[in-house]
């Protein structure tokens, strides 16, 4: 079926382009502008498909005829997509962790013998570890803060000696005592920041169960994460000394 487009307007006259449509029953529009072709400048765009295109417009055109007025619509992605982000970072992805359990965790063998013997054998050879040590040999960084109480539940006991596994295979693991993170405002939220421009907000039920993650990428919105980490790294210690 053919989608009828609404004209919301142009600013060239009657030549027909530039011009910005509206898609009528949805939130999507297209726009209409010079194709851009030069090789050097498609290179620039970030993960462009083969059936993605890309067209100039001059700034007024979204300025007068784009919606005024901002709408936010969660974006969530699916957990095939969250694990690729940690293989197309370019530089680095930072963790906070806030929760005192993860259901995730305790459903696991290592969370058993940690309970039973204080202890855990990790397997430094599993799919997670290799990913992990392939991508810092690219050159790319790997950080966590996590949030401890006082004193530490069952769960962030098991996180603490999981530090050493994720330190061994390059991450950098720092933990923030809670009444220092009470004290600095920090939010109550799991989130992993990558390249200081794209959030991924990990969604958990009463249950301590991840049940969703959404992107967010909205560059204000980004910033506010960005802050978070700079207060949360610098008043975190090594875990070591926790």
């Amino acid at each position: 079926m053919t989608r009828r487009l609404w004209k919301v307007g142009t600013n060239s006259g009657n030549n027909g382009c530039p011009t910005l449509y509206e898609i009528p029953g949805t939130d999507r529009y297209v726009v209409q502008g010079d194709k851009v072709t030069a090789p050097s400048e498609l290179d620039q765009l970030d993960n462009l498909t083969a059936d993605e295109g890309a067209v100039s417009v001059p700034r007024e055109l979204l300025a007068n005829f784009g919606p005024k007025e901002p709408v936010h619509v969660p974006r969530f992605i699916t957990f095939d997509e969250f694990d690729g982000m940690f293989t197309g970072l370019k530089h680095s992805a930072w963790r906070l962790e806030t929760r005192r359990r993860y259901a995730s965790d305790e459903a696991t063998d290592t969370y058993r013998q940690f309970l039973a013997e204080g202890r855990v054998d990790w397997d430094f050879g599993d799919a997670w570890c290799v990913e992990r040590r392939e991508q810092v040999a690219l050159g790319k960084r790997f950080e966590r803060v996590r949030v401890l109480d006082e004193p530490p539940t069952d769960g962030q006991r098991y996180l603490l000696d999981n530090a050493g596994r994720n330190s061994a295979v390059g991450e950098d693991i720092r933990v923030l005592h809670r009444s220092r993170a009470d004290e600095l405002r920090l939010p109550q939220v799991d989130f992993w920041l990558f390249d200081s421009r794209v959030v991924a907000l990990l969604h958990h039920n009463d249950a301590d169960e991840m049940t969703g993650v959404e992107l967010i990428t909205n560059p204000v919105e980004v910033l506010r994460y960005v802050q978070v980490r700079e207060a949360a790294w610098h008043h975190a210690i090594p875990y070591e000394q926790a």
